[in-house]
């Protein structure tokens, strides 16, 4: 009998890890381009003739249809089989982008851009979501992070060799392939959301309003980095670097971004969540105050890590909040269609202020979204943390 139960613990510990896997590689094929945005807004540019605002719109509007297919998971995730929906997904992205292919019409172009990223949207939802209803959420989202950010490393620093190679058609050659890769790895991954459930220890169902002020933090951290991600690498460009060493840089800083998703990998939850997040909040805004004006290679590099590793130290201690606060997983849902709007609003909103070669408002309004994030997410995480500990204690708080 007690042989059988290891065998079985044994089991179970192994089907959650090659599930963690597959969930893993679909979250990094979801965001595939938005990643590398500053590569992909430079290549616009570049090699297609759009200025600084169309090339913004126009990774705007991928970041749209994101949105629009996680807040179509958040209301309907329930009824779809979620491994035809990644299916259909994975092959949607990859026929959109080869589409892009030699378009010579912009509007059809951005029409194109938008198809994808509605691929995208579902692939990033429901890898999140798996993620978010493991066991211990802080951990593996911060090996999701990652492993994300190891990719973006690696195209970013291509980018620029891909472009004087083939332009644009290698890149989207690239992003039309890439989705393919995880198609015989559908099957690893949960039907619903009930089969991929496992609450969360310290999870406790919080009140309406505080579940509504975590949210709000969600997507104003996210505005946040939409602002600013978009135009990094134009910032450095009008900053007097290279374009190649604007490419080092980001691919630095993915690297940076590493260091800091593993420190939630490694640590989890056990030093809380309120003191890494104001950190990581605040570490970011402090980074943009730099990140304007000229620059030289080592200063531009420097800052563009650091901002780098508080996003990404940041990222996963929010997504593991989200799941501590309701113990069905439905925050978590609803948190990933907020940081999608986010996202999708940040650079458009960032259009919408900049002059030619003058980026300085970007960053304004970026910090100004990172200091409301941080007075939404306080009041959600110190609540949870209380009621969780006066459970463990027996005093009955739920």
């Amino acid at each position: 009998m007690g042989q059988s139960i290891t065998i079985e613990g044994t089991g179970a510990a192994s089907n959650a890890r090659v599930r963690l896997i597959a969930a893993i590689l679909v979250g990094v094929i979801g965001p595939e381009v938005f990643i590398v945005q500053p590569g992909f807004v430079q290549g616009l540019v570049q090699n297609l003739g759009f200025d600084d605002q169309s090339a913004g719109y126009a990774a705007s509007i991928e970041v749209w249809g994101i949105t629009a297919t996680t807040l179509v998971m958040t209301f309907f995730s329930h009824r779809f089989n979620w491994r035809k929906v990644i299916t259909g997904s994975l092959l949607l992205v990859a026929v959109a982008n080869a589409l892009c292919i030699g378009v010579h019409s912009r509007e059809l172009f951005v029409a194109l851009r938008f198809v994808a990223g509605a691929g995208a949207g579902s692939l990033i939802s429901l890898s999140f979501t798996t993620v978010g209803l493991t066991e211990n959420p802080d951990r593996n989202f911060g090996y999701l992070i990652m492993w994300v950010l190891l990719y973006g490393a690696v195209v970013l620093y291509l980018m620029p060799a891909a472009y004087a190679f083939s332009g644009m058609t290698g890149v989207l050659a690239f992003f039309a392939a890439f989705p393919l890769v995880a198609l015989p790895f559908v099957k690893l991954l949960p039907a619903g959301g009930e089969a991929a459930a496992t609450v969360e220890v310290d999870a406790v169902d919080l009140p309406a309003l505080l579940k509504a002020l975590a949210l709000l933090a969600m997507f104003a951290y996210f505005v946040a980095q939409g602002v600013a991600w978009a135009y990094l690498f134009l910032i450095g460009t009008a900053g007097g670097l290279t374009e190649q060493q604007v490419a080092t840089g980001l691919t630095l800083s993915q690297v940076a971004g590493v260091a800091g998703a593993l420190l939630p990998a490694i640590a989890g939850h056990r030093f809380g969540r309120w003191r890494p997040l104001t950190i990581g909040i605040a570490g970011g805004a402090f980074c943009l105050v730099f990140l304007s004006g000229r620059f030289q290679f080592l200063p531009f590099t420097l800052w563009v890590c650091l901002y780098n590793f508080f996003w990404n130290m940041t990222h996963p201690f929010l997504l593991g909040s989200m799941a501590s606060f309701d113990r069905r997983g439905r925050v978590v849902v609803l948190a990933v269609a907020a940081q999608m709007s986010g996202l999708a609003l940040g650079p458009a909103l960032a259009a919408s202020v900049i002059a030619p070669g003058q980026y300085a408002s970007v960053n304004y309004i970026a910090i100004a979204m990172f200091a409301l994030s941080w007075v939404c997410i306080l009041p959600p995480v110190l609540i949870q943390q209380q009621r969780a500990r006066s459970r463990q204690l027996g005093w009955g708080a739920s």
